[in-house]
């Protein structure tokens, strides 16, 4: 099979040849369909991300189930599949507690197979897959665990990103405990993320959804996603621009950006008892300081918020059923389509700040 490989931080991925093992027990083998470029793939190119190489980055995702290893109950051969990056192994401590996003086996085998094994191989060496996906490549031997069938009139480029950007945007909305209709909501970041978080908050009928960055394109490109308001940070202080026009403060802010800027604004922005919510991952070590007595005495809450803060298989059942009813736009998302050759010139782009979700196209069955 081929696949592109990351060899080393700050290189081009290398599209090569690969031997890929059968499925073990558990295991499914997938064709890849379509593949989403991610920003997450792309810190781990830059090297603020650490993971081990060489590497099959990408986790966002779908394709069709060719072969399953033994013990496998949950697909079959042919099924149309959502891969999940966060597969839980149902046993630990968060996946009995229903918070399988955050599965402590699945973190600690990372991106080897759930028995710390690896499925590909280039000239005798092991090669790792992203989070037990590694969707940048031809196929893949993933988890069961990962693999969320879906019907066939849902098409595989708008499946793949509800594996990630949909799933963690809209996710971060509709599992947050005190999220209610009405609600006034400021979105850090119009990526691929922030227009899905900006999706969620128009799913609750949110009253003012302020949609923050810092090119005009991007936010203009906001306002087809459920955007009402829009604040370029360059121009003007986003801290004070969502008090003016909230009429002192967001209910929510939430920063789909992450970094020790957009977080610190985010906190501010809120409203006495209203809540912050952290969804992009920023690079590894940085931190953010808080004023605690601002915190304390105007009740403020801050949380993170990891995959769409819920289960992914029961946030991508909602989020398969709102696609199909017509609640959310995913198609609209995709502005870029690369074969995997053009992997490189994909994640190019994204370093550009083009709008929208830039997509490889494998097999569109």
């Amino acid at each position: 099979m081929k696949a592109a490989v990351l060899y080393a931080a700050k290189q081009p991925l290398k599209l090569e040849d690969l031997e890929i093992d059968q499925p073990g027990n558990g295991e499914v083998l997938i064709r890849i369909g379509a593949a989403g470029i991610c920003a997450s793939d792309h810190h781990v190119i830059e090297g603020t991300a650490s993971f081990p190489m060489p590497i099959v980055l990408g986790h966002e995702g779908a394709g069709t189930v060719e072969k399953v290893g033994a013990g496998v109950s949950r697909v079959k051969p042919g099924d149309r599949c959502v891969l999940s990056f966060a597969p839980g192994c149902g046993w630990c401590h968060y996946c009995r507690t229903g918070h399988g996003q955050l599965c402590s086996t699945h973190r600690a085998t990372g991106s080897r197979m759930f028995d710390n094994t690896v499925r590909l191989h280039a000239r005798g060496a092991d090669v790792f897959q992203m989070q037990k996906l590694g969707v940048f490549g031809e196929r893949a031997v993933v988890p069961q665990e990962a693999c969320f069938a879906i019907p066939d009139d849902l098409p595989m480029d708008v499946a793949a990103l509800i594996g990630c950007c949909v799933a963690t945007g809209v996710g971060a909305v509709i599992n947050q405990p005190d999220m209610r209709a009405g609600s006034t909501v400021a979105v850090f970041g119009c990526g691929g993320v922030g227009l899905n978080v900006l999706q969620g908050a128009r799913l609750f009928n949110a009253s003012r959804v302020i949609a923050i960055d810092v090119h005009d394109h991007k936010l203009e490109f906001a306002y087809r996603f459920g955007a009402t308001h829009v604040v370029n940070a360059r121009r003007e202080d986003p801290v004070e621009a969502v008090r003016g026009i909230t009429g002192g403060g967001s209910d929510f802010a939430i920063d789909s950006f992450g970094s020790q800027l957009t977080t610190g604004q985010a906190i501010r922005a809120v409203r006495t008892n209203g809540t912050v919510v952290v969804v992009g991952l920023a690079p590894t070590g940085e931190t953010v300081a808080v004023d605690m007595v601002d915190l304390v005495r105007n009740q403020k809450r801050v949380v993170g918020s990891y995959y769409g803060s819920g289960n992914p298989q029961e946030t991508f059942a909602r989020l398969v059923g709102f696609y199909l009813a017509g609640k959310i736009d995913v198609a609209g998302l995709i502005t870029r389509r690369y074969p995997l050759e053009k992997i490189n010139e994909g994640f190019a782009a994204l370093a550009r700040g083009e709008d929208g979700r830039g997509v490889l196209v494998l097999d569109d069955d």
